[in-house]
């Protein structure tokens, strides 16, 4: 039986400036690139929110990464504008009462037709909600779960962040193995680890920086073997409700390992359109790439368990491995080298920016593993479900198969997501906050970069809506934050789950958050 949904509280905390996204677009949504003149325009006005958004509440945007800000990324084609350069609107606005509160009978009137349009299908469930007063502004079928596609990846984010915190960093450990020059590469579940410089995620930890500490430690011991542990994850690797087609070696997701390089991707790029193409076995092809930094042969690598000693190092120093002991001897479970991810917020940031499935999984895993939880698909969605309950948020209206939002087996109320994006924005979970930074923004980031451009008025949205979109076949979602033109700040859930086209669904789904912008509805 579903409990009563406490009110949000009054927000005090700001929406933050985003981050630049370290590769194009999720997959399956196509995106332009911008010119640099509306590139530099654009990012000097969310710089300019965040130095008045420090003042206005105190809170600090960290730095990230910000190659291709300016169009000085000499790998990156030259751009072409898409849309005119929309009036150049703050994306960071204070979460607080200001201006007139839109009226509920106003809201209806204005998004009724747009809510019952059929390009949005026979089944729509909307909620939208004033942040700052928690009225429930529009409902329709809002408390009713129905398949969220990508949108499940708010409700991972914010589970990731409360359980883990912004700054926590995943290791990649090795240790030293039971036979004689054997060594064990342990995943610590970090899916942004990279080969060498040429990651896929800007200052991803790296697998030669990890070899390199292992020759050191292991000195004068020739390195014969590697074996590797991926314990941590139990369970299938794949989710059920997952289609086939969308598994590696050519889908939209790698199979759930705890030890991957590069989102489990074969080359570390990221395709606009289409799957990118991954190992069908990302912990060895982690494992043979370790192997080939140490001179190891690649059929000298296996899969095993690290020895039960090497639990006891496991906060050792990434910049100090542990050394020999001073007869020579390397023991087993003696730890050779740990390198370390970029803070988990920065991940999410990517996670959300790209809508990368295979994050999304590593990410709901560590909502398990802090709750002491199997860290499997079922463990998964267990402890997601209830941290949302700690969070005093009503999980009864999620059913969850994965993190991502692949299955379709998923469901998940619109009423959930708005207090969820409510709650994160209301300033009392700073922590939850972080997430904003990594939600695209419409006209500018992310799976947005292309999006409210046509018809003309959905350009009113540009740059003050940031929003998960989702998509699978027959659904298109939508949910996020904007301001109205009045200065309010409003969380809203768009959920079409029997759709026929897809450009004409995303299209709908923009007109009803543009006119909210434009709308104000006072």
């Amino acid at each position: 039986m579903n409990t009563a949904r406490p009110a949000a509280a009054a927000p005090t905390a700001a929406v933050r400036a985003p981050a630049a996204s370290p590769a194009k677009p999720a997959a399956g949504e196509t995106a332009a690139a911008k010119s640099p003149s509306r590139t530099k325009l654009i990012a000097v006005v969310a710089v300019a929110a965040v130095l008045a958004a420090v003042a206005l509440v105190g809170l600090v945007a960290r730095p990230g990464p910000i190659a291709g800000w300016f169009g000085d990324d000499p790998a990156t084609p030259a751009p072409v504008a898409t849309t005119p350069d929309p009036a150049p609107t703050p994306v960071l606005v204070a979460a607080a009462g200001q201006g007139d509160a839109p009226n509920e009978a106003a809201v209806k009137e204005a998004l009724d037709p747009l809510v019952n349009s059929s390009a949005l299908g026979s089944t729509v469930h909307v909620s939208v909600l004033d942040v700052s007063s928690a009225q429930v502004l529009y409902a329709k079928n809002a408390d009713i779960p129905t398949t969220p596609a990508s949108t499940t990846k708010l409700l991972t984010a914010v589970t990731a962040l409360a359980a883990r915190g912004p700054a926590y960093r995943l290791a990649t450990r090795v240790v030293a193995g039971e036979k004689p020059g054997e060594v064990v590469i342990i995943g610590g579940g970090d899916p942004t680890l990279a080969i060498n410089a040429k990651g896929q995620f800007p200052g991803a930890a790296r697998l030669d920086k990890l070899a390199a500490q292992v020759k050191k430690a292991m000195g004068d011991t020739p390195i014969t073997r590697v074996t590797v542990d991926i314990s941590l994850f139990s369970g299938s690797d794949t989710a059920v409700g997952w289609d086939s087609s969308d598994i590696s070696p050519n889908g939209q997701v790698a199979r759930i390992q705890a030890l991957m390089t590069n989102a489990g991707r074969i080359t570390p790029v990221h395709n606009e359109t289409g799957g990118d193409p991954r190992f069908t076995d990302p912990a060895m092809a982690a494992g043979r790439a370790f192997a080939n930094q140490l001179g190891v042969a690649s059929e000298k690598v296996r899969k095993g368990t690290a020895p039960a000693a090497a639990g006891d190092t496991a906060s050792a120093s990434a910049s100090a491995p542990a050394s020999a002991p001073a007869t020579g001897e390397i023991t087993a479970g003696q730890e050779l080298g740990k390198v370390e991810s970029p803070p988990l917020v920065q991940v999410l940031d990517w996670m959300l920016q790209q809508s990368d499935n295979t994050i999304a999984e590593t990410m709901g895993r560590q909502v398990a593993l802090a709750a002491g939880d199997e860290a499997s698909f079922d463990g998964t969605a267990e402890a997601m479900i209830n941290k949302l309950r700690e969070l005093g948020l009503n999980g009864d209206e999620a059913d969850l198969y994965d993190a991502s939002g692949l299955s379709r087996h998923n469901g998940i109320s619109p009423s959930l997501l708005v207090q969820t994006l409510a709650l994160a924005a209301g300033g009392t979970k700073p922590e939850l906050s972080a997430m904003f930074n990594g939600l695209p923004v419409a006209g500018w980031s992310g799976t947005l970069r292309t999006r409210f451009a046509t018809p003309s008025p959905n350009q009113a949205a540009q740059g003050v809506v940031r929003a998960k979109t989702g998509t699978l076949s027959g659904v298109n979602t939508l949910a996020g934050v904007l301001v109205t033109k009045d200065g309010r700040v409003l969380a809203f859930a768009i959920m079409a789950s029997a759709t026929s086209d897809s450009s004409t669904a995303k299209a709908a789904l923009d007109k009803v958050a543009a006119r909210l912008v434009a709308c104000g509805c006072s």
